[in-house]
């Protein structure tokens, strides 16, 4: 079995390896300094990790992982500038950089690009994979479609958040895994397990992505800290919030969600105050301890040796102490 960083290593190789130097320079640009950027690389490593259960030649995935990363970068660029979000990975997002019409044209090729690599994969099970991936990628806009529309609500159930978060970020880990597996020849049922330990792992990561916003480091985490904040953005910890806020803290709550005038920083921190009495923080490690656990059973269940699955479970423990 590799070790997380051998599989880094093969797939930083293959993205480096990319030549952006295309024309017109101001399509391909923008992909080249995105992908520069790094990331935790985490969708392409565990279609690998998870091929690498079944099979010792992990180079057979590759070419779907890579697509799989280039998909997610796709992702983010059109998220940007629907968040309005000016950093990512601590760098200007590419609607900054460039501007809008740039971003959207360059995700725009990403997304073919990214199909391109994904037809690479080995042609028995070509068309298996192709059918997930597409099924994913189109819950991922009905997730972002859900994110959209729930700036506009303010009655938004945590089961209605859990559902957008499940569609706009775990599908993609639950899939990505899922290829890993089919190309490494798994059982169906070994495929729906790992599957299912990428949506319970993406959900927690998604809600451990929510208490940094608030409570993380600007510099560690590498985007300011409170924009979900600043964009009214039902979270789960806002979500909570509402629910819970009674009399003077429900009031302010709401006058803080509605005015259009308050300073960002002090909006930021009077949120914060609130939800610190509210003990919100605890509430959201409660619910991201909940959704790991269930991913170990998931993998628990998957039918290769547990060494094997060491070096999974230890980048699941690791992804939910991050504070990044």
């Amino acid at each position: 079995m590799k070790t997380f960083e051998e599989i880094l290593e093969i797939i930083d190789i293959q993205i480096n390896s990319i030549d952006w130097q295309r024309k017109p320079k101001g399509l391909y640009e923008p992909i080249e300094y995105v992908l520069s950027l790094g990331g935790k690389r985490l969708r392409p490593a565990l279609t690998l990790m998870a091929n690498n259960l079944f099979s010792d030649n992990v180079l057979l995935a590759l070419s779907s992982a890579i697509g799989i990363e280039i998909f997610h970068n796709f992702t983010l660029l059109h998220d940007d500038i629907m968040d309005k979000a000016d950093v990512r990975r601590g760098k200007l997002t590419v609607h900054k950089k460039w501007n809008e019409n740039t971003a959207i044209l360059s995700g725009d090729v990403m997304q073919i690009i990214a199909y391109q690599y994904i037809a690479k994969t080995p042609s028995e099970c070509l068309a298996e994979v192709l059918n997930i991936f597409s099924t994913t990628a189109a819950q991922i806009c009905d997730g972002q479609q859900l994110d959209m529309d729930f700036e506009k609500r303010q009655n938004v159930t945590k089961g209605e958040y859990l559902e957008m978060i499940k569609l706009k970020t775990a599908v993609l880990l639950g899939c990505a895994l899922q290829i890993g597996a089919i190309i490494g020849k798994a059982a169906h049922i070994d495929c729906n397990e790992l599957y299912s330990f990428g949506i319970n792992l993406g959900l927690a990561f998604q809600l451990k992505d929510d208490l940094l916003d608030v409570w993380g480091d600007e510099l560690t985490f590498g985007k300011k800290i409170g924009g979900d904040i600043l964009c009214n953005k039902k979270t789960f910890l806002l979500i909570n919030a509402l629910h819970i806020a009674k009399g003077k803290d429900k009031q302010e709550l709401l006058f803080l969600l509605n005015s259009k005038n308050i300073i960002p920083d002090e909006k930021i921190q009077r949120v914060i105050e609130i939800f610190n009495r509210l003990k919100i923080k605890e509430l959201t490690e409660n619910e991201i301890n909940f959704y790991y656990k269930k991913s170990l059973e998931n993998l628990d269940n998957v039918s290769v040796e547990s060494s094997k699955k060491e070096k999974l479970l230890i980048l699941a423990k690791e992804l939910l102490q991050r504070n990044k």
